[in-house]
Order: C-alpha cells, then sequence, then structure tokens
C-alpha cells in the first residue's frame, strides 16, 4: 500500500450514500452525501481546515501566555457551480474570549497559522481565497 507518511483512514460504504471514516488510532467520523447522518466530504473537508487553523492559533496564543478562555471559529465556503464543485473561496469568523488578548498577537498567531504551520490550507489549490476575521471579548467584561 502506497504511504508518504505513517498516516491514514479507512473509509467503509454503510449503505445508501453513507460512509465511515476510521482513523488507524481508532477514531471514527461518519459522512453522508445526503448530509442527513453524516457531514458530507466538503463539510468534513471546512470543518479540517477550522480545527487546524484553531489548533495552531490556540497553541501558539497559549505559548505567548495570552490569558485564552475560548476559541470559535466559523466557516464558509463558496464552490464552483459545475463539476468538479472545489471551493473558490473560504472565509473564516475566529471568536476569541479571554483576559487582555492582545489583538496583535492574535492577528500573528492567524498569520503563522496560515503562512506557515496549517497543513490543511496548504494542501489546498493554491488559488482558493481565503478571508479572515476575528473578534475578541473581554473575559473579565463578559462576567
Amino acid at each position: 500500500m502506497w504511504r508518504k507518511e505513517p498516516m491514514g483512514v479507512t473509509i467503509t460504504w454503510e449503505g445508501d450514500m453513507r460512509f465511515r471514516a476510521r482513523t488507524e488510532d481508532g477514531h471514527e467520523l461518519p459522512f453522508d452525501g445526503t448530509r442527513e447522518l453524516g457531514a458530507s466530504p466538503t463539510e468534513g473537508l471546512l470543518a479540517s481546515l477550522a480545527a487546524c487553523m484553531a489548533i495552531d492559533v490556540v497553541d501558539i496564543l497559549r505559548k505567548g501566555r495570552q490569558d485564552l478562555d475560548r476559541c470559535e471559529v466559523e466557516i464558509s465556503g463558496e464552490r464552483r457551480k459545475e463539476p468538479p464543485r472545489r471551493f473558490t473561496s473560504i472565509g473564516l469568523e475566529f471568536r476569541l474570549t479571554g483576559t487582555d488578548l492582545s489583538s496583535a498577537r492574535v492577528e500573528r498567531a492567524i498569520d503563522l497559522s496560515r503562512t506557515t504551520y496549517c497543513s490543511v490550507w496548504h494542501t489546498l489549490a493554491p488559488d482558493v481565497e481565503l478571508e479572515i476575521a476575528f473578534a475578541i471579548e473581554d473575559a473579565t467584561l463578559a462576567r
């Protein structure tokens, strides 16, 4: 079996348009082409991109001693009308809550994820447009 890296996923058909992905570590993800009983593959791709960037941003901010309490990312994508219906543009909005979070550090963390660390983003076609916004809520004011 061909492998570039020690990473793999097995996809098993469960009937109709339903499939189950199982990672080598035993984690399972349901996929459904009808989006009734699981995410569609393109929703899974969006979720993977958002999770990849969120992990980077949280890691960078925590290493930078930022007092982060919460990170939520909303992601949406626009696709071509005709096959292949690949994404042509993607938008992410980070919503971060913490105490005295630095806007400059948040912006730098997002930039580092986009330009250096996020392997999902770097796997996508280079002509996909990516727009990113963020909002910071101070946890001390939210109480």
